[in-house]
């Protein structure tokens, strides 16, 4: 039973390393012929990549729980979270943000020959979640309240971008599928989980109401955003977790 959390942290790198496969798997999927040359299209496989890693957070969450349960809690258990967290939430997502600018500029005349360098930033992205887990490891401080965006929050936020383009809500494709605005996520992203902005860990430690208030307010929005928004609910309550920790940050640490 000691091995069992490990287990279940293991499955979790499984599933990153499956969603890499995927999104790198975009093959003809990217370009079809249409009456006016070429389109450009969605690869579906970028999407199962999204899906492991949604199932992937999932198994995160429930690696913590079961080794609370079984009182396996260890010093290995935490490096291995770490190591599996930074393919699940920092490779995979870097991966989709390479892919999603790549499908950004094949949209333009000799797109195709885009330079290295411009698609390059995305790999700031799992530089970033690097340093946020090595520096999460050293500092014990953080067991209600968090130094910098925790990186399966910032992964879960790239993971949505295909789904939210496959599906257009709201005819967003046109904003999403711009290189600033890909820049533009790539950096706020990278920022926020390398800086010390106090935000809250979302752990319910009692079931006091008083206590959990901004937790269960979080919980209202993501349900009303989930039936209103579909898959845009994901960036949306994103914003809303910084928000209500800035205002309730005496309640993170």
């Amino acid at each position: 039973m000691k091995q069992l959390p490990n287990i279940f942290t293991l499955l979790n790198l499984v599933l990153g390393f499956l969603a890499c496969i995927f999104i790198l798997q975009t093959g003809e999927t990217i370009l079809a012929s249409g009456d006016e040359g070429f389109i450009i299209t969605l690869p579906e496989k970028i999407i199962w990549g999204s899906v492991c890693i949604g199932i992937a957070a999932i198994i995160d969450f429930l690696d913590g729980l079961v080794a609370r349960l079984c009182n396996a809690n260890s010093e290995m258990g935490r490096q291995l979270d770490s190591l599996a967290d930074l393919v699940s939430f920092g490779v995979a997502p870097g991966l989709i943000l390479y892919q999603l600018l790549r499908i950004t500029f094949a949209q333009q005349d000799g797109g195709l020959d885009v330079s290295l360098w411009a698609l390059m930033p995305a790999v700031l992205f799992p530089c970033a979640g690097a340093y946020r887990l090595a520096r999460f490891n050293v500092d014990r401080s953080q067991q209600y309240g968090f130094k910098g965006m925790p990186i399966p929050a910032a992964g879960l936020v790239v993971a949505s971008l295909p789904l939210i383009l496959f599906y257009n809500y709201y005819n967003i494709n046109t904003i999403l599928l711009n290189k600033w605005t890909l820049y533009g996520i790539i950096i706020i992203l990278s920022w926020l989980m390398i800086s010390k902005l106090p935000l809250l860990a979302l752990k319910f430690v009692n079931l006091s109401v008083k206590s959990n208030v901004p937790k269960l307010l979080l919980l209202i929005i993501a349900v009303i955003a989930a039936f209103f928004l579909k898959w845009l609910a994901v960036p949306v309550v994103f914003i809303c977790y910084i928000i209500v920790s800035l205002v309730f940050k005496n309640k993170t640490t």
